[in-house]
């Protein structure tokens, strides 16, 4: 009773956004997208793993409190804000939102929300790196409300099928979404920490997870051995980490990939059977993520304003 209490609460945090469109800003701010895409574009030239941080960034927004920025608040006084929170610590590239948010409000000041600009940036992350593009519906507006506590609500890499299930459906996502979003997974890389219950101390009979190839959980262990003291050591989520596409889909089905989470697709007949659709053609990957992506980022919350500084409330 008190799961379902819990999720009935998470899930009347969420609406979709009826209010969001197309042309939101076509009269307002014409130049947003042009803008935003500029920043982005600029930010990957100097450093090709901003994409990866931002399209992840605006999932990390999205499933807590809706699409509303807040994943953008800095932490202030008592105040411990959701990018200090356990799970968002990684998060990078927070600055290409900051440079997009000065270029927008230098041509149409207190206009455009930072969610948006987020959102937007999240789709030319996706671009810029060779996926598909797609239309962003615009209208978000900025929450006031930031908390390192609700972080917990995050779908984790040990996660199993289930709890994904619960996590996305109390975001009104489906399977399908869960099958599709999971590929934002070929960017980026990812810190030992979030994948070393699978190659040290698995369970009480076996030091490693069966499910993972062997000579993959080998090279793992090798970057990520039992008392690893370096910080930063890490591994790319896939071998063309910087490049949109469905070698994720594949290497599932190979057994070799990071997280348990991402394992776990392979656990339901639904997502397994997408798994080796997105696998065979990276055309269909592309469509379905896209319709996830929409449906995802228009999860609104309790938004209110439009931030002057994206790191602070007006």
């Amino acid at each position: 009773m008190a799961a379902f209490l819990s999720s009935l609460l998470i899930f009347s945090l969420f609406s979709f956004g009826t209010s969001l469109t197309s042309n939101y800003y076509q009269k307002t701010c014409p130049a947003v997208e042009s803008l935003v895409r500029k920043a982005v574009t600029d930010a990957t030239k100097r450093d090709k793993t901003a994409p990866a941080g931002l399209l992840r960034m605006h999932f990390h927004d999205c499933f807590i409190r809706g699409c509303d920025g807040s994943v953008l608040l800095s932490s202030k006084g008592n105040n411990k804000a959701e990018k200090d929170g356990p799970p968002n610590v990684s998060l990078h590239a927070f600055y290409v939102v900051d440079n997009a948010k000065r270029a927008v409000e230098s041509v149409c000041p207190g206009v455009v929300s930072c969610a948006d600009i987020l959102a937007l940036a999240a789709r030319d992350a996706v671009v810029v790196s060779g996926g598909p593009s797609w239309v962003v519906p615009k209208g978000r507006k900025d929450g006031r409300i930031s908390k390192a506590s609700e972080t917990i609500q995050l779908p984790a890499p040990t996660f199993n099928i289930s709890q994904l299930q619960q996590s996305f459906s109390q975001r009104g996502l489906s399977l399908e979404d869960l099958a599709a979003l999971s590929g934002g997974h070929t960017l980026g890389s990812s810190h030992c920490s979030s994948f070393n219950n699978r190659i040290h101390n698995f369970n009480s009979t076996t030091d490693i997870d069966p499910s993972l190839h062997p000579s993959f959980a080998a090279s793992l262990r090798r970057v990520c051995p039992a008392k690893n003291n370096a910080k930063k050591a890490g591994v790319a989520m896939d071998p063309s980490s910087s490049t949109f596409d469905n070698t994720y889909y594949k290497l599932i089905l190979q057994h070799k990939v990071l997280f348990s989470s991402d394992n776990a697709l392979l656990n339901s007949p639904k997502t397994r059977s997408l798994v080796s659709k997105f696998a065979s053609t990276n055309d269909a990957f592309s469509k379905a993520f896209v319709k996830s992506m929409i449906k995802m980022s228009s999860i609104t919350g309790g938004g209110q304003e439009i931030r002057k500084n994206c790191r602070v409330v007006n």
